[in-house]
């Protein structure tokens, strides 16, 4: 069966592309399971550290490798095509954007940005080991380092832009990272790839990403966009890569860019 199988990817490369699509698709985030309010608290704090994960870097720039390859050869990648596009249509003054990506992974987005044309001056910070130590190593002449998005070690204001890259969802204290992406940020904070619910009070969810167990919040939006407005951040643009909406409740996942209210 495997065999006539392989023979048949193989006649065929556009299946075989296909099913090398759906195969990395399941396996990047599987069995969702919600958390029930009770022992929840015992269960986000147990599943806390799950992204130091050593296994984790390997696993994701696997994934990473196909859609740069893809993107380099003029395919549209949604998730990338997203954020280049945020930053773009930010105004600036016609210097390079200094850009701080908060759960930069292996710094992937630098290679992005430059794919894309973008003129920014790139750095990056993760709080797992693995992660920055891969990207140090792809990238050496970048800057990378080892933070919690909760408790940055940035001064005020240090970057122009600083772009929280798909990590709120595994952070249970989620309202500290919003507060510190703010305080870093002199001029702007885009909120990349954060998946929301509408009509429904936060989702906290136990699932498997790319194997392993870890933790999955969706934001209640109305209460997302209030505590991006309390954190002294105004919206300036939303961008949205999927939504399904039924008589007003439903789910999406958005990238939110902001301006730094002027103080």
């Amino acid at each position: 069966m495997k065999h006539h199988l392989r023979k048949l990817l193989k006649r065929f490369p556009r299946l075989k592309r296909a099913a090398q699509r759906l195969l990395s698709a399941r396996g990047v985030s599987t069995d969702y399971q919600e958390l029930a309010d009770e022992g929840r608290t015992a269960e986000l704090e147990r599943l806390g550290p799950a992204w130091k994960s050593e296994i984790l870097p390997a696993r994701q720039r696997e994934l990473v490798e196909r859609e740069l390859t893809a993107y380099l050869q003029g395919a549209a990648v949604p998730v990338f095509d997203v954020l280049v596009r945020s930053l773009r249509d930010l105004d600036d003054t016609g210097e390079p954007l200094r850009v701080l990506e908060v759960g930069c992974s292996s710094g992937y987005y630098s290679e992005v940005f430059a794919i894309a044309g973008l003129v920014v001056e790139y750095a990056g910070c993760d709080y797992s080991e693995a992660f920055v130590a891969m990207a140090r190593a792809r990238y050496p002449g970048l800057n990378f380092a080892v933070e919690d998005a909760t408790a940055l070690g940035y001064p005020d204001g240090a970057y122009d832009v600083v772009i929280s890259g798909c990590c709120l969802l595994h952070i249970p204290a989620y309202p500290l990272a919003v507060a510190e992406t703010a305080r870093v940020a002199r001029r702007y904070a885009i909120f990349h790839r954060t998946p929301v619910v509408i009509g429904r009070p936060d989702m906290y969810y136990r699932k498997k990403a790319y194997g392993v167990e870890t933790v999955e919040i969706h934001f209640n939006e109305a209460g997302f966009l209030a505590l991006l407005a309390a954190s002294g951040l105004e919206l300036i643009a939303t961008h949205t890569l999927d939504e399904t909406l039924v008589d007003g409740r439903g789910h999406a996942t958005r990238s939110y860019v902001c301006r730094k209210k002027v103080a």
